[in-house]
């Protein structure tokens, strides 16, 4: 079983053991009125729904099933890597060039595992935004200044400032911050948000990592520092969460695209998430079993 049978298939068993297959609203009345849930905002009325809660997009959200599907296995949700016309996305030439070499192990332009250079399988980390190209779900945790998106995979977590302070300015490899202070580049970049409505957060991110270091999607499209990403967060109802997103990145493409626009559901807080990981001595420990794939004809 090779590189690619071997994730697919962890990605599968941990598909369906981390999360339930339904949403919370549709579990049993009495684990419902079980909900260790203190927040005011979220009590039920007096025909049993729950009302949507104000500026509050906090909880365990998956997308594992039907329409909800999260895992973007073969390049963003949106425009996956299938060969058509219409999923292509708008490449600048120097876009289309580094494209070109990268060597993917999903996807139409997929190779042998042996021939591919994704920095995935060498435990690199995703970086921003292809993590949120990567997940069956995420949990979320806000306060009056900033909300915290823990991601399952590799068990990473990015910080999103909602404190009125600006989205930094890009700056000869990193970014300006305070009036003029520099920050180095990041994996996960510098997002700032602000509510759009009671109901609707925007997100915007700069200050990411270089082509050189990381991907947009399994499929290999790029992503450069250059790159501002915008991400809407809004909650529908209460056990629904869209969230889409929009890259703008024009030293690679020449407009900017949508990439994806996920429906989750909430999911029962009290679930324990594992973690899938990549780990340096997890792949020699397989190599050892069933050979290096990259050593075989």
């Amino acid at each position: 079983m090779g590189y690619r049978c071997l994730s697919t298939f962890v990605a599968v068993v941990l598909a369906t053991a981390v999360f339930p297959v339904e949403s919370w609203a549709q579990t049993s009345d009495s684990l419902a009125r079980d909900w260790p849930d203190t927040n005011p905002t979220r009590t039920i009325t007096d025909n049993g729904e729950r009302p949507v809660p104000v500026r509050d997009i906090s909880g365990l959200w998956s997308g594992l099933w039907g329409p909800r599907l999260g895992n973007q296995a073969k390049g963003v949700q949106l425009h996956p890597n299938d060969g058509t016309p219409e999923n292509q996305p708008p490449f600048t030439p120097l876009g289309r060039e580094v494209f070109e070499t990268h060597k993917p192990l999903e996807g139409y332009d997929e190779v042998p595992p042996s021939e591919n250079n994704d920095p995935r399988a060498r435990c690199e980390p995703l970086g921003f935004p292809r993590m949120n190209h990567y997940n069956l779900g995420v949990r979320i945790f806000q306060d009056d200044f900033s909300v915290a998106m823990l991601y399952q995979y590799n068990f990473r977590w990015r910080m999103i400032w909602t404190d009125g302070r600006a989205l930094p300015e890009l700056f000869e490899g990193g970014v300006e911050v305070n009036g003029g202070d520099y920050r180095e580049q990041r994996w996960y970049g510098y997002s700032t948000a602000e509510w759009i409505d009671d109901y609707t957060l925007q997100v915007q991110t700069v200050g990411t990592m270089p082509e050189d270091r990381v991907w947009l999607d399994n499929a290999g499209r790029p992503i450069s520092d250059q790159v501002k990403v915008t991400e809407t967060l809004r909650r529908v109802d209460y056990d629904t969460l869209e969230w889409s997103e929009t890259i703008e990145d024009p030293k690679l493409y020449s407009e900017p695209w949508q990439t994806m626009k996920l429906e989750l559901a909430l999911q029962d807080p009290r679930v324990d998430v594992l973690t899938r990981y990549c780990s340096p001595r997890e792949i020699e420990i397989y190599n050892e079993m069933f050979g290096d794939s990259a050593s075989q004809e």
